[in-house]
């Protein structure tokens, strides 16, 4: 049974990483559902740990990583699934284009379109706003690793949804 001294610990540390841990694992799986869910799984597993981890020098960077590494695991799984999903069944038309795209859905699709250590790039930087040498820290490569990361991911999410608004634009009936 855990102390109450691991308990309240615990219970601070939740209030406090959380929900921006959440909001990032959110954003990096493009589905709010999902993201709450691995990184419960993950705050989860820090409790298991706790006596240990609440004496370590950084229980919040272990609980990220934990998240993280849930969350690909989980992308992974579920774009496996979509694949065999789109190979198996007999293709649909299409739905009709919308009048206006939410931005923040066309932002979502097109992370997803990123490679797992540039998604998680962006999302540390600027979701998360940690800097690029803590990133570093984070992901174990150097600097200039991230910076790169961050420059072809802002390369590829602009030509992705300049591409979006460009077919956006050209399906317009005006």
């Amino acid at each position: 049974m855990p102390s109450r001294a691991d308990t309240d610990s615990f219970d601070a540390f939740y209030a406090t990483h959380y929900a921006p841990l959440a909001a990032q694992v959110a954003v990096y799986l493009g589905d709010r559902a999902e993201g709450e869910d691995v990184t419960q799984e993950a705050f989860c597993r820090a409790w298991r740990h706790w006596p240990q981890l609440a004496g370590g020098a950084n229980p919040a960077g272990w609980v990220s990583t934990v998240a993280y590494r849930l969350a690909a695991s989980r992308w992974r799984r579920l774009r496996t699934a979509l694949r065999h999903r789109q190979r198996t069944r007999p293709q649909s038309v299409p739905p009709p284009d919308a009048d206006h795209l939410d931005l923040s859905l066309d932002l979502s699709a097109a992370l997803r379109t990123l490679p797992d250590a540039q998604r998680r790039a962006v999302v540390l930087h600027y979701l998360a706003d940690l800097p690029v040498d803590e990133i570093a820290a984070r992901e174990r490569v150097p600097i200039g690793t991230v910076k790169s990361w961050l420059h072809r991911a802002r390369t590829r999410l602009a030509a992705e949804l300049t591409e979006e608004h460009r077919e956006g634009a050209s399906s317009d009936p005006r």
